[in-house]
């Protein structure tokens, strides 16, 4: 697995749209604090442009994608938002240059397209961090702003968690310890879109990460199932669940939460289960987290689980 050279003040990031549109105005806090870590942020022509709720044409947004990827001076391409619209241009793109010349590509959410793609068909890393969407309009960094910059600039990945106190006895794997594994997934809508795809990724001996946001719970079971029935569950290494943000239930309840059905898929392929882990739609807690590459787990209790560098 190639590693992705770490930032340094003065290095070019391009900004991407590859789903749903943004604005100027949603983009300038982020811009801004970019700059602020001494980098230098570049803002494609037509960076802005609007086809509905999309950045632009199919066409349009695969082609400032294109010149990302190519350009061997932009060193990061940082996802502006997720929404819907990457795996409409995944098809589109050459990842000739990019395998020669990697660079983190960042976000989450729809991105998900992107990372699995990358994983499945060139097996580089990417990064699942928070996006200039979300950036905090005062500047004042956050956990999940100052999460991004740290593994940007090339700092030891250490991240801490302590299991929610709703969680089910199952969703800690007391004592696991995993090394030198990868993580990979995203969020779960995404990872079902994309079975039978070239960019399904291979999960064996690998850690399984989903999270989800604004979804029915019986939604969620039936892509836990699919996924189970794809095999995407058999042989992975542990299933790790993020944020399952806003799930909603029918008039009839389903009679599971959203964890428990998680935690029934795990158990069901023997899975060990990471619950509760800082990563997906939750907000400023939504820390970086390099996907693809090696990385070591443990899990003492439900309070001391912990993702760092080997």
């Amino acid at each position: 697995m190639k590693k992705i050279a770490p930032l340094k003040a003065g290095d070019r990031v391009g900004l991407a749209a590859p789903a749903r549109a943004v604005s100027p105005d949603e983009m300038a806090p982020a811009i801004a604090m970019l700059r602020s870590w001494g980098l230098e942020v570049v803002e494609p022509d037509g960076l802005y442009d609007r086809c509905d709720q999309l950045g632009g044409t199919d066409e349009h947004r695969a082609a400032l994608m294109q010149n990302l990827l190519d350009d061997p001076t932009i060193r990061a391409v940082v996802c502006c938002r997720g929404g819907y619209g990457s795996v409409r241009i995944i098809d589109r793109l050459d990842f000739t240059q990019f395998a020669k010349e990697p660079k983190w590509i960042v976000g989450y959410s729809d991105i998900t397209v992107l990372h699995s793609h990358i994983h499945a068909v060139l097996g580089l890393p990417t990064l699942h961090a928070t996006m200039p969407i979300n950036f905090p309009a005062d500047l004042h960094p956050t956990p999940a702003t100052e999460s991004l910059r740290r593994t940007l600039f090339g700092e030891p990945v250490d991240i801490e968690w302590q299991l929610p106190a709703d969680s089910p006895a199952s969703a800690c794997s007391t004592g696991l310890t995993l090394r030198d594994v990868e993580i990979v997934g995203g969020n779960l809508s995404i990872l079902y879109s994309l079975l039978g795809s070239r960019s399904q990724v291979d999960t064996r001996g690998r850690v399984l990460l989903v999270e989800d946001l604004d979804e029915y719970l019986y939604h969620i079971d039936r892509m836990m199932q699919a996924l189970g029935r794809a095999g995407m569950l058999d042989g992975a290494a542990a299933l790790m669940v993020g944020g399952m943000s806003d799930i909603h239930d029918n008039a009839t309840p389903f009679g599971r939460t959203a964890m428990q059905i998680v935690a029934e898929a795990a158990a069901r392929h023997r899975l060990p289960l990471l619950a509760g882990a800082p990563f997906g739609h939750i907000g400023d807690a939504n820390l970086a987290l390099p996907l693809g590459q090696k990385i070591n787990i443990s899990v003492a209790n439900s309070k001391n689980c912990r993702i760092f560098a080997p």
